[in-house]
């Protein structure tokens, strides 16, 4: 269960919801499958999936849920060629073209017909909330999956406040700093071989792996206005990983030690106890980096919130 991805959110509530009143309020919006006329359903799952029927497990302060989707795969392109063919045909018999409103219906009609019949697909979303730092990390690919685990949370709890992590210096600032500049590197900043540039109009972008990052043609891109917007990176005896510059770290790979420590464990071949493991086993070096992403790029942005409405404090 190792996260692949990492959303990191700052909590501005006052105090975490308790863990019974948590488990509770999972269990209220519970996920259930998509009916024959739904295109998409979400809701809270089991983290262990079948294997226990707990929504919520919280170790040291760390809570781990999941959030399941589905969804019925019925591409557009399918519907609109079936609303195509049946529109033609009408058009044929009756002597005279559609009208929008009749195509609008048409095509609804085709959806109910369609979708009984479409497969689905499922995924699962896990969150990290550490209610120690108050922060919240979503192990999902975009950002778009991320906010919709937060839409589901918010509307669990009754109301979350919460804003995506923000530091005083803007990601794609320091990473280009930390490469066109090595004398303002972090100390304990380990660099990667992968980077993603992009010109300042952002009509061009250079992507290269197993580079050096350190050479005279990255300087010489850096010299010529380029801007670093995705960078590996990682800390000793943590993790690596890609830096992107909205702070969400993917393609995570932790130390090997650790990973170690997790497959010599004695969970008695318990799936539940090898889930909390690995969940234990994952926050801390997760908690320390991102303390540590946030001094590097010159601490945390001031931010506040308002009935209900988070905003960052200035002009960043």
């Amino acid at each position: 269960m190792w996260f692949k991805h990492l959303h990191p959110y700052r909590q501005h509530d006052a105090q975490a919801i308790a863990l019974e009143d948590l488990e509770a309020a999972l269990a209220e919006f519970a996920f259930r499958p998509v009916s024959p006329r739904e295109m998409r359903r979400v809701g809270w799952t089991a983290p262990a999936s079948n294997r226990s029927q707990v929504r919520v497990h919280e170790i040291q302060g760390h809570r781990l849920i999941a959030m399941m989707r589905q969804e019925r795969l019925l591409p557009a392109a399918v519907v609109n060629e079936e609303v195509a063919e049946r529109a033609e045909a009408r058009e044929i018999a009756e002597g005279q073209p559609l009208s929008r409103r009749e195509r609008q219906l048409l095509k609804e009609q085709v959806l109910e017909e369609l979708l009984p019949q479409a497969f689905t697909q499922s995924q699962r979303v896990e969150l990290w909330w550490d209610t120690t730092r108050n922060l919240i990390g979503i192990n999902a690919s975009s950002r778009k999956r991320a906010e919709e685990v937060l839409d589901l949370l918010r509307q669990t709890l009754g109301s979350l406040k919460v804003t995506p992590l923000a530091t005083k210096t803007p990601p794609r600032r320091g990473m280009t700093a930390w490469l066109s500049d090595p004398g303002q590197r972090p100390a304990s900043l380990l660099l990667g071989d992968r980077v993603e540039l992009r010109a300042a109009e952002d009509d061009g972008v250079i992507g290269a792996r197993a580079v050096d990052l350190d050479s005279e043609e990255m300087q010489s891109l850096l010299e010529g206005g380029r801007q670093v917007s995705r960078l590996s990176l990682g800390s000793e005896g943590q993790l690596r990983a890609v830096l992107h510059d909205d702070l969400a770290l993917k393609s995570l790979q932790f130390d090997d030690a650790l990973l170690d420590e997790a497959s010599q464990a004695d969970d008695g071949d318990d799936p539940v106890v090898s889930l909390e493991t690995d969940f234990a086993l994952m926050t801390a070096p997760l908690g320390t980096f991102t303390d540590q992403l946030i001094e590097w790029l010159g601490g945390e942005a001031t931010t506040t919130c308002d009935a209900g409405l988070c905003g960052f404090v200035g002009d960043r």
